[in-house]
């Protein structure tokens, strides 16, 4: 190799145009090339080996030749001999090829960055983002495209204001106003429903000149593909729920007075109140302000906090062993039939065997499990007729208080049924009455101690979600037993 580049080394010298060596091989592997008005050998078909000792070789006996890798007008990397004039020349060769790779390793990136470059315009532009419960969407969009999330919500909330300093919730908007609230019917706020009530001209697909279609006209350019049925079975896809989303904030705006327009929306007072505030959670009401970080509770309709009382483990009835006719609401039913309608603040299937009853109070709860085993033991007749007969037929409905669920999964055993998984650890029983030492807290939620059973953490947070989900006549579950 030192042979064949000093031959081609003299040969330049000579009459400034190098001749190549006559056998097919050297043709196929050397070629003179001018590379940034400087004449060059252009290497191919060597290994990586090979490519370094070149490299070496070059170095070491050629003080007028460079070894250097180099991209094309194609963006191909070719590796090359060149000759330099001087060591200012070398000097200026080696930093134009150091500009020219770290150029082409940035069109690399941006090549590759894909939708990273829709997020920086935007943040760039400070453009308003609209989304709809999009407290998730913001934490997705972070984390795939700004920087890992942050261990704390309130760090996240900061970090995410500074590239997108206004954000605007659609779903705080449908509840900031009561002639929206009316609008909505008090019917669910998903965006489908808010896009059908608020836009029924473009939901339906039909022309209609009913009073409540929409304040702000939304034209709507679609594909021939998709001209006939563009609305039809979309949603939940990227880009109609964004459509969907664009016309709720549209409708919105009207109905709260603010001018829709681009630059009068961004400016607008009005909306400004709204502003960077996030449903941290939905069902609960809890809104933070991106801004601050503070996080406040507002008025939500169907707000579960409205609808159920705090969770108190004294106030729980574990049924299990009934027959498997019964549904959670004829539970219900039998029991407000003796305590009364508003005895039961909810309940919930564990399985299809097992439920929880979440009394109003304590005291309820332990007159429940007296009279069940009262009605049990009773040889009269006439606790046939007794309200309470339909949830003990066939005899082996058990019930007892939140402690013994708690014991009944710490068990080793594990079953798919409940009614099984009590079986199986020999309880014998059917009625289990609360002690009174168990009715002493009535408001808070007791913490287990360490260790006191296998699942009692992860138990207690799972009942704790399950107490506060929307859908109480009949909520399943899986068996927590299993967990």
């Amino acid at each position: 190799m030192k042979n064949r580049l000093s031959d081609w080394h003299d040969m330049l010298l000579l009459n400034r145009s190098a001749a190549l060596p006559s056998d097919v091989k050297s043709k196929q592997q050397f070629e003179t090339i001018f590379f940034s008005m400087h004449p060059a050998l252009r290497l191919n078909g060597f290994t990586v080996h090979q490519l370094k000792l070149i490299e070496l070789v070059t170095r070491k006996h050629f003080k007028d030749l460079v070894f250097v890798r180099a991209y094309d007008e194609s963006s191909f990397l070719q590796k090359l001999v060149v000759y330099v004039e001087s060591d200012n020349d070398k000097i200026n060769l080696m930093e134009m090829i150091k500009n020219e790779s770290y150029q082409q390793a940035r069109r690399k990136i941006k090549a590759a960055a894909g939708v990273r470059h829709v997020i920086d315009l935007l943040s760039a532009e400070n453009k308003l983002i609209v989304g709809h419960n999009c407290f998730l969407d913001m934490a997705h969009m972070y984390h795939k495209f700004i920087g890992p999330l942050p261990s704390t919500i309130e760090e996240f909330v900061l970090n995410i204001s500074k590239p997108f300093p206004q954000i605007v919730d659609t779903k705080i908007l449908l509840n900031a106003d009561l002639s929206l609230q009316r609008r909505m019917k008090k019917a669910s706020t998903s965006l489908a429903s808010a896009f059908s009530l608020l836009c029924p001209e473009i939901a339906s697909g039909k022309s209609s000149d009913v009073a409540g279609q929409p304040s702000v006209k939304v034209e709507v350019q679609v594909d021939d593909m998709r001209s006939s049925n563009w609305n039809s079975g979309a949603k939940h896809e990227a880009g109609y729920d964004a459509f969907m989303t664009g016309c709720v904030f549209a409708q919105a705006c009207s109905h709260l007075g603010i001018d829709f327009s681009y630059e009068k929306v961004v400016n607008s007072e009005n909306l400004q109140k709204y502003a960077n505030l996030l449903y941290v959670s939905w069902n609960m009401g809890d809104v933070i302000n991106v801004s601050s970080g503070d996080v406040k509770e507002i008025p939500v309709m169907n707000s579960v906090k409205r609808r159920f009382l705090n969770i108190s483990h004294p106030n729980i009835v574990l049924i299990w062993g009934f027959p498997s006719k019964l549904k959670a609401s004829e539970i219900r039913k039998c029991i407000s039939n003796v305590f009364g309608i508003y005895s039961i603040a909810g309940i919930y299937e564990l399985d299809e065997t097992a439920v929880f009853v979440q009394f109003t109070n304590a005291d309820l709860a332990a007159k429940f499990l007296a009279l069940k085993e009262k009605v049990e033991t009773s040889d009269d007749s006439i606790s046939v007729l007794h309200p309470l007969s339909k949830l003990l037929e066939g005899g082996k409905t058990c019930a007892a208080g939140y402690e013994i669920y708690k014991d009944i999964c710490s068990s080793p055993i594990s079953k798919v049924l409940f009614a099984d998984q009590a079986e199986a650890i020999g309880i014998k029983w059917k009625t289990k009455l609360i002690e009174p030492e168990e009715l002493t807290d009535k408001t808070a939620i007791p913490s287990p101690s360490p260790g006191s059973c296998r699942a009692t953490k992860s138990n207690q947070s799972v009942f704790d979600k399950i107490l506060y989900t929307p859908d109480y006549e009949s909520n399943k579950v899986t068996n927590l037993c299993n967990s």
